[in-house]
């Protein structure tokens, strides 16, 4: 049995989509990270960054594992079923690689852009437009290997995975700033219709939703 700690955020959903295209049980214990209910100290035993998600497998080869960061619970799952992560050669290493680009440069990007165009008590036009900018270029960057293929690492993997929900964030949250970016964007629209129709992405985006 693994359980999921998360919160109804991008990162959070990663690991629910996941688990659902696997098709394994789980439980999910919810982190209301506006309560701060990942400083709790049973939380921080798990997530030493108290940032959400996290899980744990108690059927772990050599007993129980706790593992944060969403990037590593993927491969670890990955890895662990022989599921959307190739074992070796050119496909394990573009989908790594989209999925370190999507933790590395396309979540912290938009975060930021999010909390600067959105919730930032004061509106600073140097720091929109920055991320902005940055996150229109990430965008094309996405566009242009999605116009010549279907998927990041030309199979389904876990780097769709990791992009879809941030991707989902950037056409509704971030719509505003972000439309001039997503207008010339169709291949990643394309890409998020595809990757929508999948019923495991469905069920896991609604995670803590009700």
């Amino acid at each position: 049995m693994i359980t999921l700690y998360t919160w109804k955020t991008p990162n959070g959903r990663k690991p629910a989509i996941m688990l659902e295209e696997l098709g394994w049980d789980y439980r999910v214990k919810g982190i209301d990270i506006g309560k701060d209910e990942q400083f709790a100290p049973d939380f921080l035993k798990v997530s030493p960054n108290n940032k959400i998600p996290a899980i744990v497998d108690d059927e772990s080869e050599g007993g129980p594992l706790s593992i944060f960061e969403s990037g590593a619970i993927l491969t670890y799952l990955a890895e662990r079923s022989g599921r959307f992560l190739a074992p070796s050669g050119h496909a394990r290493f573009k989908a790594l690689e989209w999925l370190y680009w999507q933790v590395g440069g396309l979540g912290p990007m938009l975060g930021q852009l999010g909390y600067f165009a959105n919730r930032a008590p004061e509106q600073l036009p140097l720091a929109i437009d920055r991320f902005k900018d940055e996150c229109g270029r990430l965008i094309r960057v996405m566009n242009g290997r999605l116009a010549d293929a279907d998927y990041l690492a030309g199979d389904y993997s876990i780097a769709d995975i990791a992009c879809y929900p941030w991707m989902i964030a950037a056409t509704t949250m971030l719509k505003v700033p972000l439309a001039g970016a997503l207008e010339h964007a169709p291949a990643v629209q394309s890409w998020l219709d595809r990757v929508g129709e999948r019923p495991a992405v469905q069920r896991g985006m609604a995670v803590l939703q009700s």
